[in-house]
């Protein structure tokens, strides 16, 4: 049978554009994408990037704060919104357009609209018509979920932060996830007066100690946490939104913003009606090569809720696009994969927590906590922690959590150790970089406990 493409990828995030480019571009094959909204993605653009900028933003006053303890004549200023938000839109506009021209330059045709699936071997454009491929790559991602309450209409999610006409002078977020998390000290570090709310303790899925330790920190710098919350109602007002919790609590917020977790983003893609197998969550669900129970069609991404992070989509979709058009069988292998957090502090975590590790037994903990020397000069109560979490057969480091000032390059390097196998012993024979905080990788001898 004669296809009109080779592959055609429903999706133009970094899954989906880095198996249309290596497809086409390294393997040969003919290749379509469609992206209904803009080519780069969650992460590119209302994600990753837009966030890490605003991350950068929220963090100067701190470090004119910061500048003065050391000496310096320094004054804050007033934060611009406009200024930044023009600056913002004009650089994902620049990031959108390389992404786009690396898809044209790989010879892959784009779309730019709305494709569904609607057959094994067959995709459906927005405007009718309709494109036959020999293998079919789903690569939609995740999007925001909000509860369905009463009120639900008036609260906006993380995409649209990044869409503010204006910076709200009170804001509540909702949820209590790294995305909730990090837009609650984003907002609090450009001068908004933020309060979280969630049902359970914040960042739960993370090491504990870790944890505790940010949510303390983010206390500290003034976000107003509450835990075991439950939005009943919100009710738009004369003042604001007044939002109305199950034990009674009422308050008035300028915007309400749920970060209550995403989903992955199959809905009426006609998925189901092609036969394909899907989750509890909607997820697409696929095998170790990312191919579903149709053959011709498979998945990578957020789509299929296994591991959702950028650089995960993205060797996913390389994995694939080697596997199935370049007789290069390969897989994503995704155990010990590095994240980072960028709250304030920054969280880098790599391996097993040391809740996991009590579970699993034979464990060693190695922790050190304490006051770094910039913030200590500055007079700050910042403190950062490093931990390692060992095996006491192998010796092999199981896993590593670092609270700290960019713990994120941090975690990337100890993960290159980590996925090598390192042992501590072979941690402890690596000399220090003195004075650094990640000298304590390095030094701390005596595990604090054993399981």
């Amino acid at each position: 049978m004669n296809f009109d493409y080779d592959l055609f990828v429903i999706g133009g995030g970094s899954g989906g554009v880095r198996a249309a480019r290596i497809a086409a571009s390294e393997h040969g094959a003919k290749v379509a994408l469609a992206e209904e909204y803009r080519m780069g993605g969650t992460c590119v653009i209302r994600g990753c990037v837009p966030k890490k900028l605003m991350v950068f933003a929220s963090t100067m006053p701190g470090m004119v704060e910061e500048a003065r303890a050391y000496g310096w004549s320094a004054d804050q200023g007033q934060f611009d919104w406009t200024a930044f938000r023009t600056k913002l839109d004009a650089e994902l506009d620049r990031l959108e357009a390389i992404y786009r021209r690396g898809q044209t330059n790989a010879g892959v045709t784009l779309y730019d609209q709305r494709a569904t699936v609607s057959g094994a071997h067959e995709v459906t454009l927005a405007d009718g018509s309709t494109v036959s491929a020999k293998h079919i790559l789903v690569a939609t991602g995740g999007r925001p979920f909000v509860p369905d309450f009463p009120g639900c209409e008036h609260v906006l999610t993380s995409n649209d932060i990044f869409k503010l006409d204006a910076l709200p002078k009170r804001i509540l977020i909702v949820g209590g996830g790294y995305i909730a998390c990090e837009f609650a000290c984003i907002l609090n570090g450009l001068g908004v007066k933020v309060t979280q709310y969630n049902r359970s303790p914040l960042l739960r899925e993370f090491d504990t100690e870790a944890r505790d330790l940010i949510v303390d920190q983010m206390q500290a710098g003034g976000i107003e946490i509450h835990t075991h919350t439950v939005i009943t109602e919100i009710k738009k007002t004369e003042d604001g939104l007044q939002v109305t919790c199950g034990e009674g609590r009422e308050e008035v917020f300028d915007t309400v913003v749920y970060a209550t977790g995403r989903t992955p983003y199959t809905e009426g893609l006609g998925l189901e009606q092609a036969g394909v197998s899907l989750g509890e969550r909607g997820e697409v669900l696929v095998d170790e090569w990312s191919q579903t129970n149709i053959p011709s069609i498979y998945a990578v991404g957020d789509v299929t809720n296994r591991v959702n992070l950028t650089p995960v989509a993205i060797r996913e979709g390389h994995a694939f696009a080697d596997t199935v058009f370049g007789g290069m069988a390969r897989q994503m292998d995704h155990e010990l994969i590095a994240s980072a957090v960028f709250t304030q502090p920054e969280f880098g975590t790599c391996g097993i927590t040391e809740a996991q590790a009590e579970e699993r037994g034979q464990t060693e903990i190695y922790v050190s906590s304490f006051k770094p020397m910039r913030s200590a000069f500055a007079g700050a109560d910042a403190r950062v922690l490093m931990k390692l979490i060992v095996c006491r057969d192998s010796r092999a480091v199981l896993g590593c959590h670092i609270v700290a000032p960019d713990a994120g390059e941090m975690i990337q390097m100890v993960a290159i150790a980590m996925k090598m196998g390192a042992t501590k012993e072979q941690f402890d024979a690596t000399c220090a970089v003195h004075p650094t905080m990640a000298e304590e990788l390095v030094t701390m001898r005596k595990p604090a406990r054993q399981y």
